[in-house]
């Protein structure tokens, strides 16, 4: 009886130290676990932080990129602009010289069907420069205005205001409302009169 009661003893105690074993060995791989979470937390942590710096970087990146391409779309814009309205001057040009040969072709007396025929082709010009953008700029009995007009004379008018533009000497034209050729016009000025008093005149022509 004896011996069975130091076996089921024996028994009990193995069972108690398999017990600790697996609690103690259970606790050691929850500290471990626990290690290696915060281990993987920190670098987590860490990607994370460098994953963000990485995006914002990629968007001042972006945002440098994007101003460089509306800077560059600018230039492109810009130099089109100036070659275009480059162009379209050495095309007024040539037709201030078309313009003078219609009026030397009719004061000449050449045939009406040449001059229809010059005037023809002067209209399509004339409809291309529109067709452009091209635009003229009014002049007579307009005020002037600087930044459009270039007055090179003037003529005394007592019937409009100051500054009236009274004559064109030369055509000027806009381009997608920027100034292309200034006008060269003539404007008006007022006649200035020098005033006498006739009754002092008489007064003074009784008094001799």
């Amino acid at each position: 009886m004896e011996e069975e009661f130091n076996e089921v003893e024996q028994v009990e105690e193995n069972d108690s130290r398999i017990e600790r074993d697996v609690i103690l060995a259970t606790r050691d791989e929850l500290f471990a676990a626990k290690e290696e979470l915060s281990f993987v937390k920190e670098e987590l942590r860490k990607a994370k932080e460098s994953s963000d710096n990485n995006l914002n970087k990629l968007k001042y990146m972006l945002a440098d990129f994007d101003n460089y391409r509306k800077q560059m779309d600018k230039q492109v814009g810009s130099k089109i602009e100036e070659n275009k309205a480059e162009l379209m001057l050495r095309f007024l040009n040539i037709r201030d010289d078309y313009v003078r040969a219609v009026g030397i072709a009719k004061q000449s007396k050449a045939e009406p069907v040449v001059v229809e025929g010059l005037e023809g082709i002067l209209k399509n010009f004339d409809h291309l420069l529109k067709s452009e953008g091209v635009i003229e700029i009014e002049t007579i009995e307009t005020p002037f205005d600087p930044n459009v007009h270039d007055a090179i004379s003037f003529s005394y008018r007592d019937d409009l205001p100051e500054s009236t533009v009274t004559d064109e000497i030369r055509k000027g034209y806009m381009l997608d409302n920027k100034v292309l050729r200034p006008s060269l016009v003539e404007i008006s000025k007022k006649i200035v009169k020098n005033t006498v008093n006739d009754t002092g005149k008489a007064e003074n022509g009784t008094e001799n």
